[in-house]
């Protein structure tokens, strides 16, 4: 699974990289966790473009009566998005763009589990294959929120844990988000391990593992 990021310098890169125009300022985040806002690229309802969006992380379908149910769908496995109602309107419809510095992922010792932050080797930021949905609450209104696909762990990954957030390959940015695109099978070659090579998984600090630590020694390297 993903269940923390991060997101720092956005507002400097994201204009660029993923042709978002009017990002607002962005406080750096170091330890993103589920149920928090966190940055997504769509497609607007005008078809045209690309915005920058706050979701709340974990999915809450259009048609579900209980909101406490995105408590339980911060990921979809890519393997079996197509068969999940819960997802399935969602990745024919509503996909975005999730930006990140990069992850955490645990591995486990015989003394308990190891962080790891997960990024590129260039440190570039890169985007995760996101899903979106919009809920209407008879007392608080609307609520977008969205989920991160996974798919099987590449070399680097593997070692560590058997999943990883599905990472999309600039060029295909456009291709992910175009809404007239709703076919699911010309999507799933996407769904694939991102190349290992550009990638590095670097010990860290236990102190990641509480979701209220969030600050730049964070990532930083174990001695």
């Amino acid at each position: 699974m993903c269940g923390r990021f991060t997101l720092f310098e956005a507002d400097k890169v994201l204009s660029k990289e993923f042709g978002v125009s009017g990002v607002p300022p962005l406080s750096p985040r170091y330890n993103i966790a589920p149920s928090q806002p966190i940055a997504a690229v769509r497609t607007p309802h005008t078809g045209a473009g690309r915005e920058l969006a706050l979701l709340r992380w974990g999915l809450i379908p259009s048609w579900s009566k209980d909101p406490a149910i995105g408590n339980r769908l911060i990921n979809a496995r890519a393997e079996t998005v197509q068969e999940k109602p819960s997802f399935l309107n969602a990745f024919r419809r509503h996909r975005c763009l999730i930006p990140t510095n990069g992850f955490y992922e645990w591995q486990r010792q015989e003394r308990g589990k190891q962080p790891y932050f997960v990024r590129m080797r260039d440190e570039r930021i890169f985007a995760f294959a996101g899903l979106w949905d919009r809920w209407e609450s008879p007392d608080d209104g609307v609520i977008e929120t969205c989920a991160i696909l996974t798919t099987a762990a590449n070399a680097v990954l593997a070692p560590i844990h058997g999943r990883m957030p599905v990472i999309l390959p600039q060029a295909e940015y456009a291709r992910w988000l175009d809404p007239a695109l709703k076919d699911p099978d010309s999507l799933s070659p996407l769904l694939v391990p991102f190349p290992p090579e550009g990638m590095l998984a670097i010990p860290v600090s236990p102190r990641v593992n509480a979701p209220s630590t969030d600050d730049e020694k964070c990532i930083a390297p174990l001695p």
